[in-house]
C-alpha cells in the first residue's frame, strides 16, 4: 500500500480532501482495521442516465457499481473483477465490470411493467427476488479465474456482500452502500458511495484471543470464529462506528471520503492512502463484436442480418451501435480460418 498521511483531532482534513470518482484506501491500526471508501459522481450518473433506468433500478445498479468499485480496486494486477446477479425478480440481471486499474461499466436487464408495479421506492430484495450473485476475478486465463457465488434469497446487496466474505474469504467485513440524486449546478445528478471495512488482526495478542496457533492463519490476518469476533473489542467498536454512517453521508458532495473517515475514526487515528481514480469506460470494440459473431454458426450469422441488409449490434453497457456489412463479415471470417 502506498505511503499515506494520518488524520487526528488536531489535524485539519481539508488539505487532503479528494473528489468524486475515486476509491480511497485507509487503515485504523489501533483497531486492526483496513478498508476502502468510494465516491462515484459523473461516472455513475453517466451509467444510469444513458439507459434511462427507472429510479428503483437506478438505485440498485448504482449500489452494485459502488460495491464493484470497492472490491475491484483491491486488484494488484491487470485483470478484471465482475459482479453479476441472475434472479427471478423484476430486475433479471445486473452486470458490473471493473477492469483494473480504473475502468468501470454497468448494465441491468429488467421487466419494465413489473418494476412499475412495485413503484419508485421498491426495495432491492423485491427487485431482485431469488437467484444468485457471482463475483468473478479474471486474470486473463482459465487457470487464473476465481468465482465466488452467493445465493440471493431476499437480502440486499450489503448483506449479500457480508455473506460472500463470510463464506468465501472468511474475513470479518462490514459494507455500507448508498445511492441518491443530488442537485448539482441546478441539475439532478446520480451519486453513489460506499464503505468497506475489514478486520485484519496481525498482532500476536489478538491471534491468541482468536485461539489461532502461529502459522494457522494466512499471512496478513487472523481468521476469527463467531465467538472470537463477538468478544473482540476492536472489531465490535469498528463495526459499531460503521453502523452509524447515514446514507446521505455516503453521497453528499460536501462530505468527502476523507472527512467521513475522520468523523468515524479520528479518536483512534485513521491513515488514508493515495486515492485511486475511477472512470466510466466500456470495453466494447469492433474487434470484440467480430469475435462474438465468429462464434456463431453460418445460419445464426444469416439470422443476424436485418431488413436493411446489415448486421446491427448494440452494446448493452454503453449503447454504442455497430453496423456491419454481412459480406465483409464473411470475408473476415474466411480469411481468419485460412
Amino acid at each position: 500500500m502506498a505511503s499515506g498521511h494520518e488524520t487526528r483531532p488536531s489535524e485539519p482534513v481539508a488539505p487532503f480532501e479528494g473528489g468524486d470518482d475515486a476509491v480511497l484506501p485507509f487503515a485504523v491500526e489501533a483497531l486492526d482495521v483496513r478498508g476502502r471508501a468510494v465516491r462515484l459522481g459523473p461516472s455513475v450518473d453517466t451509467i444510469l442516465r444513458r439507459h434511462g433506468y427507472p429510479d428503483s433500478v437506478a438505485r440498485l445498479l448504482g449500489e452494485a457499481a459502488a460495491l464493484t468499485a470497492l472490491l475491484g480496486a483491491s486488484l494488484k494486477f491487470q485483470g478484471r473483477f465482475q459482479l453479476q446477479t441472475k434472479t427471478d425478480g423484476p430486475v433479471e440481471m445486473i452486470v458490473v465490470d471493473f477492469e483494473a486499474p480504473d475502468r468501470l461499466r454497468a448494465t441491468a436487464r429488467f421487466d419494465a411493467a413489473a418494476v412499475a408495479t412495485l413503484g419508485e421506492r421498491a426495495r432491492a430484495p423485491d427487485l431482485m427476488g431469488k437467484g444468485h450473485l457471482a463475483m468473478t476475478i479474471d486474470q486473463g486465463s482459465a487457470q487464473s479465474r476465481y468465482q465466488g457465488v452467493v445465493a440471493l434469497e431476499g437480502q440486499d446487496l450489503e448483506e449479500a456482500a457480508h455473506q460472500y466474505f463470510r463464506q468465501s474469504e472468511q474475513i470479518p467485513t462490514q459494507v455500507r452502500l448508498a445511492v441518491a440524486e443530488a442537485l448539482e449546478g441546478g441539475a439532478a445528478r446520480w451519486r453513489a458511495g460506499g464503505l468497506l471495512v475489514q478486520f485484519l488482526p496481525t498482532s500476536p495478542e489478538r491471534m491468541r484471543q482468536a485461539d489461532l496457533p502461529p502459522g494457522d492463519a494466512p499471512e496478513g490476518y487472523a481468521r476469527l470464529d463467531e465467538a472470537g469476533l463477538a468478544e473482540d473489542d476492536a472489531w465490535v467498536e469498528a463495526r459499531s462506528l460503521v453502523g452509524t454512517v447515514a446514507d446521505h453521508e455516503l453521497v453528499d458532495p460536501a462530505v468527502s471520503s476523507e472527512r467521513l473517515l475522520y468523523r468515524l475514526f479520528h479518536e483512534r487515528g485513521v491513515r488514508v492512502f493515495e486515492a485511486q481514480p475511477i472512470i466510466e469506460a466500456c470495453r466494447c470494440s469492433r474487434e470484440r463484436v467480430m469475435g462474438m459473431i465468429r462464434s456463431f454458426s453460418p445460419q445464426e450469422r444469416r439470422d443476424l442480418v436485418a431488413d436493411d441488409g446489415h448486421i446491427g449490434i448494440t452494446c448493452e453497457f454503453c449503447s454504442r451501435r455497430y453496423v456491419l456489412d454481412p459480406a465483409e463479415v464473411e470475408a473476415e471470417i474466411s480469411a481468419r480460418s485460412e
